[in-house]
């Protein structure tokens, strides 16, 4: 079992920067990778980034390339979403999720394909 916490949602005007966090704890040896998801009203929940735990190797959504990035504090069980140049585009609900399958990894992953998830930091940029 893994647990997942996720902080540092807030409110922020359009081309700012936030950092969230999630701090991962519980059997997280069995994990394949972590993500970030986040959801918008009336929209289902879509990947953002993820981070392999063999090999870093990082995948971003098309549309935070280059705004977004990944970092991770192994010893505190930490990985943190930076997000910089914000739009009211990227408002939305965020979750930290982790999958003990390469399903849950893959690119297009969806809701379903995914083993565990935390309670979502709410971010919202105003224009």
């Amino acid at each position: 079992q893994v647990h997942l916490v996720e902080s540092g949602g807030g409110s922020v005007e359009a081309g700012g920067s936030l950092r969230l966090s999630c701090f991962a704890s519980g059997d997280t040896s069995s994990l394949y990778c972590l993500s970030w998801f986040r959801q918008r009203p009336g929209a289902e929940r879509e990947g953002v980034a993820t981070i392999w735990t063999s090999g870093r190797e990082e995948v971003y959504a098309d549309s935070v390339k280059g705004r977004f990035a990944l970092s991770a504090d192994h010893y505190a069980n930490t990985l943190y979403l930076r997000m910089s140049i914000l739009t009211p585009e990227d408002s939305a609900m965020y979750y930290c999720a982790a999958s003990r399958t390469l399903r849950g990894c893959r690119s297009g992953a969806t809701e379903v394909d995914v083993d565990y998830w935390g309670q979502g930091t709410l971010v919202v940029v105003s224009s």
